[in-house]
């Protein structure tokens, strides 16, 4: 008789490590007969025809379905890490949208089963609050340093940053929330106790000290490039929008994006050179159907994914010209004053369509203000003023 796991939380992680996370005939299995049930249906060979080709290799290598999921157990301890299941409290509820945006096409786009995290916060407490900053790895100076700015002053205004940990604006976008002391959150497509690219590995660990790290791939598990497409999702659905920030053609930001839009989220972007492969993939959102939405600060992504205008999204104040000062008639006397030439009092005020005495008078006033100079009977602009 096969040995199952005790509880549901076991069984989840067992069945995350046999099957991707995503996967819509496990997600049906498991709606219909619980976690351990599925794991006794699977071990006796009673599933779908796809299900169990994709299991019997795992299944006849793992004679106790039992023990390896205590042996997963273990190795999540001792990465520091836990694991969440549907249900708890500190579960994101928003993940249940990706019920809505299942493909036929896309096996792996149901709700996450279970997801390992590091870190020392309430992860629904933290995403309750959050904005997605993705873009490209190979990130120019400029969309970095867009990210890092966006990402610094979200948090300082109480939001959460979520990305990906990946090098270029993900790395950006991490590190200025970690700058302002924010929980920025990195979802992985790895296990937590090895977290790809190493060459983010301090940085890793700050969010594992100031923030947190998630997966839905236990320990031990590789990046791999489909593992990156269906992590895409989770970013999606954790967050109230998502901004993409320099994204090339084929982009895997373009992929959260479409989540994020199919999902009902609010997806915006930022632009870029025209001149740039790096913001081809993000000027062609404007040009989906997804209604993107284009920013350039914190204060717009928080007016778009709240629907509230107020000081911080106030429009800049306009520049004035010195001729805004100006009433009228002294404005189009002025205008009317050829540069570098000495105009007399009967040409200015026909130029201006004004009368004769109410040039006058107006000029002999621009002259107290400054703005122009008498040369005998004639006038010209003062050389200080540029209108």
């Amino acid at each position: 008789m096969t040995n199952l796991p005790n509880d549901d939380r076991r069984a989840l992680m067992m069945l995350s490590e046999l099957i991707e996370p995503g996967d819509g005939e496990l997600d049906d299995l498991l709606a219909e007969t619980g976690p351990i049930e599925a794991v006794k249906r699977i071990w006796e060979g009673d599933v779908p025809e796809r299900l169990h080709r994709l299991t019997s290799a795992a299944v006849s290598c793992t004679p106790d379905p039992a023990d390896r999921a205590d042996q997963i157990a273990a190795a999540t301890a001792a990465a520091g890490a836990r694991v969440l299941i549907p249900g708890e409290p500190d579960w994101p509820e928003q993940l249940r949208d990706l019920s809505l945006v299942c493909d036929a096409d896309e096996p792996h786009v149901r709700p996450p089963r279970c997801l390992w995290v590091k870190g020392p916060h309430d992860l629904a407490e933290l995403c309750a609050r959050s904005v997605a900053i993705v873009g490209s790895r190979a990130a120019s100076e400029y969309g970095q340093h867009l990210a890092d700015d966006l990402a610094a002053d979200l948090t300082s205004s109480g939001w959460t940053v979520v990305s990906g940990g990946a090098l270029g604006i993900d790395r950006a976008a991490h590190l200025g929330s970690l700058a302002r002391g924010g929980a920025t959150i990195a979802v992985l497509a790895c296990g937590l106790e090895m977290p790809y690219p190493k060459a983010n590995h301090s940085m890793f660990n700050m969010i594992a000290e100031q923030g947190m790290l998630l997966s839905e791939w236990p320990p031990g598990s590789t990046a791999m490039k489909h593992r990156f497409l269906t992590r895409n999702r989770v970013i999606a659905a954790l967050t109230a929008g998502t901004v993409v920030v320099e994204a090339a053609d084929r982009s895997g930001a373009r992929n959260t994006a479409r989540y994020a839009a199919e999902l009902g989220r609010v997806l915006m972007f930022t632009p870029g050179p025209v001149t740039s492969s790096q913001s081809i993939g993000v000027h062609r959102l404007a040009r989906e159907p997804w209604e993107a939405r284009l920013v350039t600060c914190a204060e717009e992504v928080i007016e778009d994914v709240t629907g509230i205008g107020g000081p911080l999204a106030s429009a800049p104040p306009p520049q004035r010209r010195p001729l805004d000062r100006l009433t009228e008639i002294e404005a189009r006397l002025v205008e009317s004053l050829p540069r570098g030439y000495v105009v007399d009092t009967a040409r200015l005020a026909a130029a201006a369509g004004l009368p004769t005495d109410i040039a006058a008078e107006t000029l002999h006033r621009l002259q107290r203000m400054r703005w122009v100079d008498r040369i005998d009977d004639r006038w010209r602009l003062a050389r200080n003023q540029h209108p």
